[in-house]
This record gives structure tokens, C-alpha cells and sequence, in this order.
């Protein structure tokens, strides 16, 4: 493994500047400090044209990695926005495919004009932190160590509006919720096939949210009912159809439109529950456009 960089290295390049914007707006550049408990690693070469940074925190129990996929073309001085490819399995699972193998497929960093990250948890990745667990912490995990991580290192604009999320079930929800969680930090958030509108913790958050109250704060509907008016008069929160929970796509699709959130929906057409079913390219581009 290459020689890990702790944030004393980093010091110099970073700040600790708190974002503030007015919803809606184009928020200025701000830098966010990367956790000191942090330590990743120079990249090496990885899959599908992706490098790869190691990754040591106190957020998550092992190991993580960043995988990064950048334009061919970088002229000096010329950053790019970034599109997180969240994960819905642990560590490099590919059972519902590879969110590599599609952005390899479609050329998203070089027809989007984007730098693609794609990082792994631990643990079942549903982007929130556990009750109680140290190390099960994955909402702070991505946000005070991935993303000032690629922004310390890559060639990316370092604002709100740069900063895209995109997933599908597990991921679409964590995608949701951390757009809703960090309306300043983030531009957009789209999901695909999402169990948005869970009135119930299942499918692994029970285990990662840890207690009942916990997954009670993070429920996506009770955040819109809360928050997304923060988002403003631009659609920055897109649905983009469904394979398995059309319903709850729905619900949440209806919930938005009776808030009078902006928002971008697509009922369909049904795909198969995976990165690899033709849906990303449409999501992505809604997001850059």
C-alpha cells in the first residue's frame, strides 16, 4: 500500500470556512476541512479507468477506498464538477453490478465533463450515523472525509452547486437524505428505484441507524416536511423511476408536489433493480445539465 497522508500534510490547502448560501442560489467556493482522524492514501490504478485512494478514519470499522475516474482532458487551471456514485452494498460488493462498470460504459467523466467518485463503507451504506456505534458513522464519514478528501486532491470545484449525488434503493435514499440533511452542501441529489417513503426502518437501516428515534430523524418524508422548502425555486431533487418500489417513488413524487417542491419525476419505464439497467445515463445528465 502507498504511504498514508494524514491531515497535518494537508493543513496547508485547507480550511475550516463554513458554507452559508441563500436557497436557491449559486453558492462561492468553500473548502471544507478534512476530519483530522482521516488518512488516505496516494492513488493507484484501479478498475474501468478508475484510481483508487485508501482510506483510514474513525468514522467507519476498516478500511475504505475512494475510486476516482477523471476527464481524459484537464487543461491547466480547469476544475470540474464532482458526481458521487453512492454504493448500496458494503466495501466493493457487485450483486445489484458496478456503478464502475456503467460510468466506463457511458464515458460519464468525459461526456458529462465530470469527476467521478464512487466511495466505499464498511458496513450496509445507507449514509446515515449510528446511534451510538463510533465507527458506524457513515453520514459523517462522507461528508467530512470523502468529499474534502477529492477536493483536497482532484481537480474539482470545491461549491454547492458542483457537488452531485446520485444512487438507487439504499443509495437513492442516502442520496436524498443527504440533500436534504446539507442543503448547503450539496447541488442536487437524483434516485432511482428508492424506498423512499419508508414509514419503518427495514432493508439493513434498522442495524446502521441503530435505534428507532435515530431512523426516526432521518426519515426522508419528515425531512421534507421540514427542510425542503430550503431547496429553493430550482428542481434539485430528482426521481428518475423505478424497478422494485414504484409506489414509494410515488408517494414521495405526491408529498413534493402537495409541499410545492420543485422537483424532476419520471414514472418509469420499469427496469431490473441494478447499476447496470440503463438508468444512469438520464439521472446523470439531469444532474450536470
Amino acid at each position: 500500500m502507498r504511504p498514508l497522508l494524514g491531515i497535518r500534510r494537508l493543513a496547508g490547502s485547507l480550511s475550516a470556512t463554513v458554507l452559508l448560501t441563500v436557497p436557491g442560489s449559486h453558492a462561492a467556493e468553500a473548502v471544507l476541512p478534512l476530519h483530522p482522524s482521516a488518512r488516505v492514501s496516494e492513488a493507484r490504478p484501479g478498475r474501468h479507468g478508475f484510481v483508487v485512494h485508501d482510506v483510514e478514519c474513525e468514522f467507519q470499522s476498516g478500511r475504505t477506498e475512494l475510486h476516482v475516474m477523471l476527464p481524459d482532458k484537464r487543461p491547466a487551471g480547469v476544475t470540474f464538477p464532482v458526481l458521487y456514485l453512492l454504493p448500496v452494498e458494503a466495501t466493493n460488493g457487485v450483486t445489484w453490478g458496478s456503478a464502475l462498470a456503467e460510468a466506463k460504459r457511458l464515458d460519464l467523466a468525459n461526456q458529462l465533463g465530470v469527476v467521478c467518485v464512487y466511495p466505499t463503507f464498511s458496513q450496509l451504506p445507507w449514509f446515515v450515523d449510528h446511534a451510538t456505534e463510533a465507527r458506524v458513522r457513515q453520514e459523517s464519514y462522507f461528508v467530512k472525509v470523502v468529499v474534502p478528501a477529492i477536493e483536497a486532491r482532484h481537480p474539482v470545484r470545491r461549491e454547492r452547486d458542483a457537488r452531485l449525488l446520485l444512487g438507487f434503493s439504499k443509495s437513492g435514499w442516502g442520496a436524498c437524505s443527504l440533500l436534504l440533511r446539507h442543503p448547503d452542501v450539496f447541488g442536487k441529489a437524483a434516485a432511482w428505484d428508492a424506498p423512499t417513503a419508508m414509514d419503518a426502518p427495514r432493508h439493513g437501516i434498522e442495524v446502521i441507524s441503530g435505534t428507532r428515534e435515530n431512523y426516526e430523524r432521518h426519515k426522508l418524508h419528515t425531512a421534507l416536511r421540514g427542510r425542503g422548502g430550503e431547496l429553493g425555486t430550482t428542481p434539485r431533487l430528482g426521481l428518475f423511476g423505478y424497478g422494485n418500489f414504484r409506489e414509494q417513488m410515488t408517494q414521495t413524487h405526491e408529498l413534493m408536489r402537495s409541499l410545492g417542491i420543485p422537483h424532476e419525476w419520471r414514472d418509469g419505464p420499469q427496469r431490473k433493480h441494478h447499476w447496470e439497467s440503463g438508468w444512469v445515463e438520464d439521472a446523470a445528465r439531469w444532474l450536470v445539465k
